[in-house]
């Protein structure tokens, strides 16, 4: 195959310690132990939404609320018509009377606003099951150094972000493939092998390139390149494209429609100034 031959590594990489400061001030810190073959993610907890988990958690009577509150106002102005001894008829000489017509009009409209929210809901976004084959294969002639780097940066990527998916097209040829993949029609066992000819010859690998700079994809299925990338999974929800230098790219796929956060995309730009410096050593 173009990829090279299937490793099945044992050893864990080596110790790789990587410190980072992204452009918003968050240090992220990853580890490799390589001991105890563990990977650890290290960095800033997000700042929690009270406001924003309250709202989310209680989507129902939030958008109720404005119904609720153009009730309780009709109520209040036809009770505070009646206790105050002022004529049932509106009277537009009145002051009185053209405030009531403004406050019914206002709870007329929260009503109204209460139902629009009931109405049109947010379709929900899920986690997915990648509808492929696992496999990993990486091309047979590089160092171990470079590939304790590629598996790295998959071990990375899989365990932090919402990556499932991961292929590295460098020098015209596809050294990594792992991850879920599409099954071959063939063999339903076996993953669909990346065409790297085909894939450079694409808009979306010339696009990146040209602009080099990393593309997201956020929903995949609303992108007509999508048909660029058939080795991915039919269901993969997201997908990144990140270049490498100006000699290779780096597909990304995600299991989660806009998974892929802004801290993620920054990472992962990193990531691949990473691989770009150590694959243009023996590459």
């Amino acid at each position: 195959m173009e990829a090279g031959n299937l490793l099945r590594l044992n050893q864990p990489p080596q110790r790789l310690v990587h410190s980072r400061r992204f452009s918003h001030r968050r240090t992220v810190t990853l580890t490799v132990n390589a001991s105890q073959g563990e990977i650890r993610y290290r960095g800033m907890k997000p700042r929690r939404e009270w406001i924003a988990d309250w709202v989310s958690n209680n989507d129902d009577l939030v958008r109720s609320m404005p119904i609720y509150v153009g009730g309780l106002s009709l109520l209040a102005v036809l009770f505070n018509r009646t206790v105050s001894g002022i004529a049932p008829v509106a009277d537009a000489s009145s002051s009185q009377s053209r405030a009531d017509l403004l406050t019914l009009g206002l709870a007329v409209t929260n009503i109204l606003n209460g139902l629009v929210w009931l109405s049109i809901r947010p379709k929900s976004i899920s986690v997915v099951n990648p509808n492929g084959v696992e496999c990993q294969r990486i091309a047979s002639h590089l160092p171990d150094f470079v590939i304790s780097e590629l598996l790295w940066a998959w071990n990375s990527l899989s365990d932090v972000t919402c990556c499932r998916s991961l292929v590295i097209v460098y020098d015209g040829k596809c050294i990594l493939q792992t991850g879920f993949a599409a099954a071959s029609l063939s063999n339903g066992s076996d993953a669909v092998a990346v065409d790297s000819n085909k894939l450079i010859e694409g808009s979306l690998y010339q696009g990146v390139l040209k602009s080099a700079s990393q593309s997201y994809l956020a929903n995949l299925s609303l992108y007509p390149g999508k048909s660029e990338l058939p080795f991915l999974p039919s269901n993969t929800q997201a997908v990144i494209l990140q270049p490498l230098g100006d000699k290779g790219i780096a597909i990304i796929g995600g299991d989660t429609i806009r998974g892929f956060t802004s801290s993620d995309q920054a990472w992962i730009t990193l990531i691949g100034e990473k691989l770009d410096a150590t694959l243009t050593k023996v590459i």
